[in-house]
């Protein structure tokens, strides 16, 4: 069978490496992809079939990234060689979007969340972002403020509008990411939030909005905003 077969004695127009060279890499498969990192098989399966199990297993690319190194190195096929390699090229993936950020024009809260989901969306556990803007939407900076548990994520009022004052930004939002995909605030997010609107305005500063990265499930946007909801 073709899943079986080494990559190396496939036909030229199957081989991924010379399929990207020819088609481009948009042309390949998540399966495919991976192979190219994963390079070689084992006996009796692919890199190609070995990337395909990977995804059936785990469900998607971003699942798969969400796993950290131990669990990776388990994974058949893999090893502590092709974990690192993987779990690389997910975090170049991640900093390539982050180091784009200098055009990046955040007018609302589907563009912030399109913005960020491919950065945080693969994360296993809680981090807390502070985005600063200039007065047009335009992004001025991204940091991070905190990373936390599976579950939660802590960070103070003055710790969030320390950057803000610091890129003497007339506007920003925060965002934080939720694992377990489940988008629906905590107690303890709405208090941050409540709290951290009532502190700009008091500095004279535009609170844009909160959102939670979670992932879109049954038909439902992958993200609570709480601006939308009425919050702020």
């Amino acid at each position: 069978m073709l899943d079986h077969q080494r990559i190396h004695d496939l036909p030229p127009d199957q081989k991924p490496r010379e399929k990207m060279a020819a088609l481009g890499v948009g042309a390949l498969s998540n399966e495919e992809l991976l192979a190219i990192f994963l390079r070689t098989g084992t006996k009796g399966a692919s890199a190609i079939e070995i990337g395909r199990q990977l995804l059936r297993k785990h469900g998607s690319i971003v699942t798969l990234a969400r796993l950290d190194l131990q669990e990776l190195c388990k994974e058949h096929g893999l090893g502590l060689a092709k974990a690192c390699q993987l779990q690389a090229a997910f975090e170049l993936g991640s900093r390539a979007a982050r180091d784009d950020s200098s055009s990046v024009t955040l007018t609302s809260s589907d563009a912030i969340y399109n913005f960020l989901a491919p950065q945080l969306a693969h994360l296993s556990t809680e981090k807390l972002f502070v985005l600063t803007m200039h007065g047009n939407g335009k992004l001025i900076r991204m940091r991070e403020l905190s990373s936390g548990s599976s579950n939660q994520t802590v960070a103070s009022i003055s710790e969030i509008l320390r950057p803000v004052l610091i890129d003497k930004a007339p506007n920003f939002a925060i965002t934080h990411n939720h694992p377990s995909g489940e988008t629906t605030p905590s107690i303890p997010d709405k208090t941050l939030t409540k709290n951290l609107a009532k502190a700009a305005h008091t500095m004279g500063l535009t609170f844009i909005d909160h959102i939670i990265i979670g992932r879109p499930n049954d038909g439902t946007q992958g993200y609570y905003s709480f601006m939308e909801e009425g919050e702020i």
